[in-house]
């Protein structure tokens, strides 16, 4: 089987085109997520550039909640479909095989399925499952759309979209509901996500960390029997250096290692 594990860069990354090129030759990562910020398509070519010199498949993350796109907002109608556009933008211009948005925070779900469906109305994407709950800057918590698999059924049914199994925000709801974190992450599963998102933390927190394999204490040999190990998985593990990539090598041979043992 071969391993289709993507390696989560942002758009203004300069940094990492180089240690990304060294990681790609050597067969650590198969395509790259891009979260495209907004207001950074200057940074476009050179992203062209690498995936026509190498090849290498992209997918898109749109910008979300923290760079004030939410589709749970109805007074943000206007600006969500502006940044979708450009979002759009870049996924046209990198031939994306997939294209990512979070469903909202803080508003409805009713007002979400609205906006995607409106917005399907012109392109085709896939909306990722998020945490209970997210603390913001001014110390609130804000619930999220997408955080339950209610909400997410509703949502898939009446859009027909479909979803990114994102499995650090799945753990963290599941804590929060009290309900059983493996339970739940087949529970999701049942859903049929396109594509996986992975990352470590502590197995009883409610709130995400993206930490690096092994410095969390989920299971990765319990979720590697539950995923579809044939579908996309993006690491989305922290980076703790500004001029290599050693972190992510490392989490990528983890992660090879326990998919092989399946």
């Amino acid at each position: 089987m071969k391993n289709n594990i993507g390696l989560k860069l942002w758009s203004h990354n300069q940094n990492y085109i180089l240690p990304a090129k060294q990681l790609y030759k050597a067969g650590h990562f198969d395509y790259i997520e891009l979260y495209a910020l907004p207001n950074t398509t200057d940074f476009l070519p050179m992203w062209q550039e690498l995936k026509d010199e190498l090849e290498i498949p992209f997918a898109i993350h749109a910008p979300h909640f923290s760079h004030l796109l939410d589709f749970s907002d109805k007074n943000k109608r206007e600006s969500n479909e502006k940044m979708a556009d450009e979002a759009f933008f870049w996924a046209k211009s990198l031939d994306a095989f997939y294209t990512l948005f979070h469903p909202g925070i803080g508003g409805s779900v009713d007002e979400s399925i609205y906006q995607i469906s409106s917005l399907r109305q012109k392109y085709d994407f896939i909306i990722e499952n998020k945490p209970f709950i997210v603390p913001t800057k001014d110390k609130k918590e804000l619930f999220c759309v997408g955080s339950t698999f209610s909400d997410l059924e509703k949502i898939i049914s009446q859009t027909g979209v479909k979803i990114c199994l994102d499995i650090g925000h799945a753990i963290c709801s599941a804590n929060y509901q009290g309900l059983e974190i493996y339970g739940y992450l087949e529970l999701l599963n049942s859903l049929k996500p396109a594509v996986y998102h992975l990352s470590d933390n502590d197995s009883t927190s409610i709130f995400d960390a993206h930490l690096n394999f092994g410095k969390g204490s989920f299971d990765f040999e319990k979720i590697a029997k539950i995923i579809d190990k044939n579908k996309p998985i993006a690491i989305e593990t922290n980076k703790n250096s500004s001029e290599n990539l050693d972190d992510f090598m490392q989490d990528s041979n983890f992660l090879k290692g326990i998919l092989c043992k399946m």
